[in-house]
C-alpha cells in the first residue's frame, strides 16, 4: 500500500517549508536512504530521506513551492498504484491533479527498475524498518538521547519516537507510519550509524527477528553495488585526455576499495561526472560528503578553470544604462522580516543609552591576556558583565508571554551574529556561571559554526536576552529591535578615545556607549535604567566581575 509523507517539523519554529530543490522525480525508483528533496526552512536548508522504498506516485508542490507542516508532501507505492484516494483524504488541493497523469508513461520505465532492484535486497517490501536517517551534511551517526516512544506502544504519524544526538544538535524524529514499535535497534545512550536499523513499527505479531536478520545481511550486501556507479567508468576515460592535454598533472588516486561517502555526494558525484575515487573526503573516517564534491577541482583543469572563471567573475552594466537584478527572498530573510516587523510594531520600545568608562576595562584585559588560555575579547566581557547584571535585575531577564509575563532565572544570552543569509542569535547557556575564557571559547566557536554554516536549531534557540556588538565595525551608537520572545536586547558600541573631564582635568579617555531597548510592556524606564548602572559599574571595575 502507498504511504503517505507530510512536511516535517524540522525545528522547533518552523511552520512552513520551501521546495530548495527534488532529487527524485514522479516515477522513479526510491529506496530508504535516498535524498528526496532539500526544504528550506526558516533557519536552513535541510535533506530528507526516503524511509521506505517503491516509487515516487506524487509530489505535493513542485520546486520552489510551499507547504504547511503536516501538509501532503510525497506519496510513495507501487508502481502504477492509484493514490487519488490518498489526496482526497490528506486535502491536498488542486495541485493534485497535474501529477495524476504523469506516473503512467514515467512508471513504465521505473517498474523494471524497481523490480530489478528488490532481488538485491530482502527487505525491499518491508515498509516496517526505520533507518537511522541522516540529520546533518556531517553526520555519521547518530546517539539516542531519549526513546519517547518504548516497545509495545502504539505510534501514529507526526509522533515524536526519539530523540537523536547528532554531532550538531539533538533534534526529533518523528514517525512517518502507523503502528506498534515492536523493536529498537539501540538503547538510550547507545550510538546508530546512519542508515542501520533504529526501529521497527509494524502490526502485532510481526516476526521482528526474522527482519532484523533481513535488513542487516541486505544492508550488507548492497554496499558493494553503491561504491561503483556504473556512470564512473564512461566519464573516466575523458578527463585524464583532458589533463595531457592541458597540463602534465596526473590525477591521484585517494581512495581504494569501499569508499564511503553520503547519499547526497553519490548523487552529485554521478550529475557531474566524478570520479569518488580521486576525491578526498573530509568526514569522519574519511567519509565524502557534499562539501568535498562542492570543491572538488580536478588536478589539470584547475589553472584553466581558475583563468575562464576569472573573466565572468565581474560584470557591471553599460554607463548610463539603467540595470539591476532582483533576488528572491530567502526563507531565513523572510522569517527574520516577519519576526522583527511584529517585534517593532507590537512591542512599545523604549531605549537608554549610557556611556562607560573602559578605562579600567582597557587595563585589566591587556593583563588577564597575559594568563588566558585563550584571548579574551572586549565583547566577552561585555556578555559576562550583562550576565551578572541580569542576576541582579531579573525584569530585564523576562519575556512577554500574552496572559503572563515570564521571570527567567537562568541567564542565556544570545549573541547575534551576521550570516550572508541574514542574522542568527546563537546562545550562550548559563553565562553567569561561564568563566571569560569559556564565554570567549563559545563565542568564539558560534562566530566559526557561522561562517560555516554549520549551525543548528539547538545553537539559536532558548535566549532571555541579546546582545548587538556593532564596536568593530567603528560604530559609536545604535538602537536595536527586540529579538522575540526577550524583553530586552543590548546595542553596545565600539570603544572611542575622546577628551573627558577627571579631577577637574582634560584628558584623554577610553569610553564606549551602550543602548538597551526595553519592551514596555515587561520593562519600565527605571528598572531598565538601574541594570545599566548595574553594568556600568562592573565594566568600569571589571575586578569586581571576577569575585
Amino acid at each position: 500500500m502507498a504511504e503517505v509523507i507530510l512536511m516535517p517539523r524540522l525545528s522547533d519554529t518552523m511552520t512552513e517549508g520551501v521546495i530548495a530543490a527534488w532529487h527524485k522525480n514522479v516515477g522513479d525508483a526510491v529506496k530508504k536512504g535516498d535524498l528526496l528533496a532539500e526544504i528550506e526552512t526558516d533557519k536552513a536548508t535541510m535533506e530528507l530521506e526516503s524511509y521506505q522504498e517503491g516509487v515516487l506516485l506524487h509530489i505535493g508542490t513542485t520546486k520552489g513551492g510551499k507547504l504547511q507542516v503536516n501538509d501532503l508532501l510525497a506519496i510513495i507505492g507501487k508502481a502504477g498504484e492509484d493514490v487519488a484516494s490518498l489526496i482526497a483524504s490528506v486535502g491536498a488541493g488542486s495541485p493534485a491533479a497535474a501529477p495524476a497523469t504523469e506516473p503512467a508513461p514515467a512508471t513504465a520505465t521505473a517498474a523494471p527498475v524497481a523490480a530489478s532492484a528488490s532481488p538485491a535486497l530482502d527487505v525491499a517490501a518491508m515498509d516496517e524498518v526505520v533507518l537511522m536517517p541522516r540529520l546533518s551534511d556531517t553526520m555519521t551517526e547518530g546517539v539516542i538521547a531519549g526513546w519517547q516512544k518504548n516497545v509495545g506502544d502504539t505510534v501514529k504519524k507526526g509522533e515524536v519516537l526519539a530523540d537523536i544526538e547528532t554531532d550538531k544538535a539533538t533534534m526529533e524524529l518523528e514517525s512517518y507510519k502507523d503502528g506498534i514499535l515492536l523493536y529498537q535497534g539501540a538503547k538510550a545512550g547507545e550510538k546508530i550509524l546512519v542508515n542501520d536499523l533504529l526501529c521497527v513499527i509494524g502490526a502485532a505479531g510481526t516476526n521482528v527477528d526474522a527482519i532484523v536478520a533481513a535488513v542487516k545481511n541486505g544492508a550488507t550486501a548492497s554496499a558493494p553495488a553503491a561504491t561503483a556507479p556504473a556512470a564512473s567508468p564512461a566519464v573516466a576515460p575523458s578527463a585524464p585526455a583532458q589533463a595531457t592535454a592541458a597540463a602534465p598533472a596526473v590525477q591521484v588516486v585517494v581512495n581504494e576499495g569501499r569508499i564511503f561517502a553520503s547519499p547526497l555526494a553519490r548523487k552529485m558525484a554521478e550529475e557531474r561526472g566524478i570520479d569518488l575515487k580521486y576525491v578526498k573526503g573530509t568526514g569522519d573516517n574519511g567519509r565524502i560528503t557534499k562539501f568535498d564534491i562542492d570543491g572538488y577541482v580536478p588536478a589539470a583543469a584547475s589553472v584553466t578553470q581558475a583563468v575562464s572563471a576569472a573573466a565572468p567573475a565581474i560584470q557591471t552594466g553599460p554607463a548610463g544604462v539603467v540595470s539591476f537584478e532582483d533576488q528572491p527572498v530567502s526563507q531565513m530573510r523572510k522569517t527574520i522580516a516577519r519576526r522583527l516587523s511584529e517585534s517593532l510594531f507590537t512591542a512599545p520600545h523604549f531605549y537608554i543609552t549610557m556611556t562607560i568608562d573602559m578605562d579600567a576595562a582597557v587595563a585589566a584585559r591587556a593583563k588577564i591576556n597575559e594568563v588566558a588560555p585563550v584571548k579574551i575579547s572586549f565583547n566577552d566581557m561585555v556578555v559576562k558583565a550583562t550576565a551578572l547584571s541580569l542576576k541582579q535585575h531579573p525584569k530585564i531577564n523576562s519575556s512577554w508571554l500574552g496572559d503572563t509575563i515570564r521571570t527567567n532565572h537562568h541567564v542565556n544570552i544570545g549573541i547575534a551574529v551576521a550570516v550572508d543569509e541574514g542574522l542568527l542569535v546563537p546562545v550562550v547557556r548559563f553565562a553567569d556561571t561561564k568563566s571569560l575564557s569559556e564565554i570567549g571559547v563559545t563565542v568564539k566557536g558560534f562566530a566559526q559554526k557561522a561562517k560555516d554554516k554549520k549551525l543548528q536549531p539547538a545553537d539559536w534557540e532558548g535566549s532571555t536576552f541579546t546582545i548587538s556588538n556593532l564596536g568593530m565595525f567603528g560604530v559609536d551608537e545604535f538602537t536595536a529591535i527586540i529579538n522575540p520572545p526577550d524583553a530586552c536586547i543590548l546595542a553596545v558600541g565600539g570603544i572611542a578615545q575622546v577628551p573627558v573631564v577627571k579631577n577637574g582635568q582634560v584628558v584623554p579617555g577610553n569610553v564606549m556607549k551602550v543602548t538597551l531597548s526595553c519592551d514596555h510592556r515587561v520593562v519600565d524606564g527605571a528598572a531598565g535604567a538601574a541594570f545599566l548602572q548595574t553594568l556600568k559599574s562592573l565594566l568600569e571595575e571589571p575586578l569586581r566581575m571576577l569575585v
